[in-house]
């Protein structure tokens, strides 16, 4: 069984707020949280300096990165996503790993009923990539998104250039389904993307965070 899901006070749609996790992955604590107001420093100290680890993969910043991420905008970006969150079209987290923020994945574009269907992106502090983080902080994302959320399709784009972020989807079990062409904005120009998706029928038995631990990429903390 994948690890419980430990509710907050009622949202406005299923599954939201949540707190889930933890697993524990190369000796580090991750956990999911909702993103918080407090969070603005710790999130702009980390996107100032990954700029050029994040700036290609990412929708373009008009106005520029370093205003875009200061923590002077954070506030308005994380009220936003979370009245995004209590209208049910969004499930904003952080990734916490041994309790301080080190990234986020967000859950976009909720639709429900006869969909059931959203979008995840994620990125992670570069000075803890390439520990199996970020794959774990996806998998217990999907647990809760075809758990508590009611979801049947999880889709994720993706730029055909980015390994890293394609190597987390294939780890997962989504299937690439096509390439879009000029699909989206980003670093400044129009990019291809491949599309990756995976639906509830194709989540492993014990779940995506059971299918790390049988792997042995990750285990119960």
């Amino acid at each position: 069984m994948p690890p419980p899901s430990v509710p907050e006070p009622p949202g406005s749609h299923p599954g939201w707020p949540a707190r889930l996790g933890p697993l524990r992955v190369g000796g580090h604590e991750v956990r999911l949280r909702p993103i918080r107001l407090r969070d603005a420093g710790d999130w702009s100290r980390i996107r100032l300096r990954d700029e050029a680890r994040l700036r290609p993969w990412e929708p373009t910043t008009h106005g520029g990165w370093a205003r875009r991420n200061s923590s002077v905008e954070w506030p308005g970006r994380w009220y936003a996503l979370r009245a995004s969150a209590r209208r049910g079209l969004a499930l904003p987290f952080t990734i916490a790993v041994d309790g301080e923020l080190a990234g986020h994945v967000m859950v976009g574009n909720i639709v429900r009923e006869p969909l059931l269907s959203a979008y995840v992106g994620y990125w992670v502090d570069s000075q803890l990539s390439g520990r199996g983080i970020t794959t774990a902080a996806v998998a217990l994302v999907l647990d809760h998104c075809f758990g508590p959320v009611g979801l049947h399709r999880v889709e994720a784009t993706v730029r055909p250039e980015n390994e890293a972020s394609i190597a987390v989807l294939v780890k997962l079990g989504f299937r690439r389904e096509g390439l879009l062409r000029r699909y989206l904005d980003v670093d400044g120009a129009w990019r291809d993307h491949y599309s990756y998706a995976v639906t509830a029928e194709e989540a492993p038995v014990g779940g995506f965070t059971g299918k790390l631990i049988r792997e042995g990429r990750a285990a119960r903390s």
